[in-house]
């Protein structure tokens, strides 16, 4: 289990330039944003505009906090997203404009190589303990609110808002407890380059 704890998030340009983005967590490490696997940031979007285009790849994503944005993807009626709505997964390669519904948003973003790589984003709100079991050749729990204890491995590591915890072992188990709200981001390779 390695954590990522939401200071050393690395910070860049958004690809079309527009804004920046915190990395959290991209596979192989290092890579750029034409060179991924697999690929989670944040972002704070204040002003509404075009998406950046990532070819061949797809996109999941949550509002952590502000009012809303809603996406036009590929000429089709808007979807808006909000902090209650579940993540959302579209083409990254579609052509996709937001607009924000009252204000700065920040948003969660996850990214896989079509045909690569495939995720899965599930948001869980949590009061207490919980169990989970995960599959792929990794997996991210990402505090979006609250605080969290994730135990996994023999380890116990303390997630405050924003943190990620890492995990490489579906068989290691994990269980996380506390009082928030997080994302489960299970990412799983379907064929290698």
């Amino acid at each position: 289990m390695l954590i990522l704890r939401a200071e050393n998030h690395r910070r860049m340009r958004w690809k079309n330039g527009g804004g920046e983005t915190a990395e959290i967590a991209v596979f192989p490490e290092g890579a750029g944003l034409d060179e991924f696997g697999w690929r989670v940031s944040m972002a704070t979007v204040e002003a509404g505009g075009p998406f950046s285009a990532f070819p061949g790849v797809d996109r999941t994503l949550s509002i952590l906090e502000g009012e809303g944005m809603a996406l036009e993807i590929d000429g089709r009626p808007p979807v808006t997203l909000t902090e209650g709505s579940a993540p959302y997964g579209f083409a990254a390669d579609a052509a996709t404009h937001a607009n924000l519904v009252g204000g700065p948003i920040t948003d969660l973003n996850v990214m896989t190589r079509r045909g690569v790589y495939r995720h899965k984003v599930g948001l869980h709100d949590l009061r207490g303990l919980r169990e989970i079991s995960w599959v792929g050749e990794a997996a991210l729990v990402f505090c979006s609110s609250g605080s969290l204890l994730v135990n996994s491995d023999g380890r116990q590591e303390k997630l405050a808002r924003f943190d990620a915890a890492l995990l490489d072992n579906p068989q290691a188990g994990l269980r996380v407890e506390g009082s928030g709200r997080f994302f489960l981001i299970e990412l799983s390779l379907i064929a290698s380059r």
